[in-house]
């Protein structure tokens, strides 16, 4: 059973390959040619194709298709776009030119009849029809971010946050647009997994206009004998369908701004990690006003041993790692430079060299392994620097008080008096602006009555500490439009501080941990990984809709036999996702299989802003109201 983003990767692969199926003497031997992408291309490529693969594969220049071109000729063109006007135009423009002589168009969604009408028109208008060997309909609209994490789109995306799909004054009209986006990115998403799902959804919101746009889709490509594009390959949930859970955001909207203690979370939360590429501040000195900060661009990728094993680790626990990798490391070093010393390589001896045999076989050994230890080295230095700049932050922030303040408010697990949350927002030397408005608004939402007088005392002293609290004007009203306070939410939550890092103090480590707590983090579930229980334990309010249930009427297709439910989960949230629901799903998956039910869970969203990114949204949307009350 292949992984969403194995399956996506061998699509990508064979399309470079020009469509056809990949074989050994290929590998050997790829054709070459040229890559033109567009955005939405190169967001898709990024994260699961690097540089140096693109060579591997055969590609000896890859471009941006707005970008000018010089004609190269005699070379196929692998074109990866979507099929929008201003794309088609363009390549409309390269076949009049003339640039190459082989053109592989594809299309990362369906082009519609009418653009491939206009496109063939095109082409015999210029005389190019001769040039293009391939058009291809690709579905592979989505980013993979990992095996089990994908999103819909990261530049220009704007139009799918949670601000653009909750804002006021959205009409129906500008709605379609957005929901027709979600629905053809996961119609893509299982025509890459084989599988049809069953779809349950929240009942209400977009969520629900998403289920059922896809239920339509999905039922019309069923029907559609020529084009099915789901009968005879093995979809990768092997037997069983997968179930599509559809939520919307709203369903908890303290996570997204919640602090966090993992380290692939707190790498999105304080080094923007996007597409797992985390940009790393080079300097810890103090920074000189109108110089340019050097930064470090770190890669991560699940060829990492380290960062596939740690990412959804506690902080202390990736930084010991990281130290006892780096002694494992300096113990190999050593080794080496004891071999040369050993055999008088210490000097410019290279006598000695012919005196030794025995050596020799341990020298062969240590030189071949030089490749690996260099790879880890770099591995390593990674680390390190990423460790060192999130360390910083969780000094300069106090981001561990945050998170620990914030778990007890979101657990109920002791009362947290206001005094606690009141101290951490007046204190000056702790967390950023944007820090103290994110544990406030955890409180407000996690506290069922806070009375006015209350309420004005922490307002003013956002203020005091040059808080933007326009986010307060959309919180109270969605707080009074849900009657919920989120209670009862997050039990079980909650951390508790361990003996300090006793592994990195004796150590005489590189990490400086005082002054940093050793929290551990309780396994509990977020509201997320509730819902996905109750929907796979078949008792949910969710809705339910199955697109290869009998064209009957709606009623009697919702009273359908219930089969029992589906072990394995795609999970996909409307308005945007974030690491610490990820990874609270994989912990949920992995409680799930110790308890003998193996699942399988694929998290996904239409994107992933940190919290920083979802504050700014909550702020334009409490602004519009703001604007609108004063009229």
């Amino acid at each position: 059973m292949s992984t969403l983003r194995e399956r996506q990767l061998n699509a990508l692969k064979q399309m470079l390959n020009l469509n056809q199926p990949l074989t050994k003497a290929v590998a050997n031997e790829p054709i070459w040619k040229v890559l033109i992408y567009d955005r939405v291309g190169q967001d898709i490529i990024s994260p699961l194709i690097s540089i140096k693969e693109l060579r591997e594969l055969g590609v000896t220049l890859h471009v941006q298709l707005h970008s000018d071109r010089d004609s190269i000729p005699e070379v196929p063109a692998v074109y990866f776009c979507v099929p929008s006007e201003e794309n088609l135009g363009r390549i409309c423009q390269d076949l009049s030119n003339g640039i190459y002589d082989q053109y592989h168009l594809n299309f990362i969604s369906p082009i519609t009849r009418q653009k491939l009408e206009d496109l063939a028109a095109s082409a015999i208008h210029s005389s190019s029809v001769m040039s293009i060997h391939k058009v291809f309909d690709q579905y592979l609209n989505f980013i993979c971010l990992e095996d089990d994490l994908f999103i819909m789109k990261h530049q220009q995306s704007d139009y799918l946050s949670y601000y653009a799909i909750n804002k006021g004054d959205t009409k129906d009209t500008e709605m379609e647009p957005i929901m027709d986006e979600i629905v053809e990115s996961l119609f893509s998403v299982f025509v890459t997994l084989g599988n049809v799902p069953i779809i349950r959804c929240s009942k209400g919101n977009a969520a629900e206009m998403v289920a059922k746009k896809l239920d339509k889709k999905l039922r019309e490509n069923l029907w559609d004998a020529r084009n099915n594009l789901f009968h005879g390959q093995a979809g990768t949930f092997s037997f069983t369908r997968p179930m599509l859970i559809l939520l919307d955001r709203n369903i908890d909207m303290a996570t997204p701004l919640h602090h966090t203690w993992t380290y692939q979370a707190l790498a999105h939360d304080v080094l923007d990690l996007t597409l797992n590429r985390a940009v790393v501040p080079e300097t810890s000195g103090p920074i000189v006003p109108g110089q340019k900060a050097k930064t470090r661009t770190c890669d991560l990728d699940s060829k990492d041993p380290l960062w596939s094993e740690h990412k959804g680790s506690p902080f202390p626990t990736v930084a010991e790692a990281i130290q006892e990798d780096l002694d494992k490391y300096r113990s190999s070093e050593a080794e080496v430079k004891q071999l040369k010393s050993s055999m008088g390589l210490d000097a410019d001896s290279d006598l000695a060299l012919s005196l030794v045999s025995d050596n020799t076989q341990r020298l062969t050994s240590a030189v071949n392994s030089l490749p690996q230890l260099m790879e880890k080295k770099r591995l390593i230095d990674m680390h390190t620097t990423i460790a060192t700049a999130i360390l910083n932050a969780i000094k300069s922030r106090r981001l561990d008080s945050f998170f620990e303040l914030e778990e007890k408010i979101m657990s109920k697990s002791s009362g947290v008096e206001s005094k606690a949350v009141m101290d951490l927002i007046t204190d000056t030397s702790a967390g950023t602006e944007e820090d103290k408005m994110r544990l406030f608004i955890i409180y407000y939402l996690c506290t069922s009555q806070i009375s006015e007088d209350e309420y004005k005392k922490f307002e003013s002293a956002l203020l005091a500490a040059n808080c933007d609290i326009k986010p307060m004007a959309y919180m109270k009203r969605w707080k009074g439009f849900t009657k919920m306070s989120s209670q009862g939410q997050y039990e079980g939550g909650g951390t508790k501080t361990v003996s300090m890092f006793s592994k990195l103090v004796s150590q005489g480590s590189s990490f400086v941990m005082e002054g940093v707590k050793n929290l551990v983090v309780k396994k509990h579930k977020l509201p997320v990984s509730r819902a996905v229980e109750t929907a796979l334990g078949g008792e949910s309010e969710l809705s339910w809709l199955d697109p290869r249930a009998a064209r009957t009427d709606a009623g009697a297709r919702a009273r359908a036999p219930r089969h029992p439910p589906p072990t394995d989960a795609v999970v996909f949230l409307v308005g945007g996702g974030n690491y610490i629901e990820y990874h609270n799903l994989i912990d949920f998956a992995k409680q799930q299989a110790a308890n003998g039910t193996t699942r399988k869970i694929i998290y996904g969203a239409t994107t992933l802003p940190n919290a920083s990114q979802f504050l700014k949204q909550l702020s334009l949307l409490g602004e519009e109201i703001q604007n609108h009350s004063n009229f």
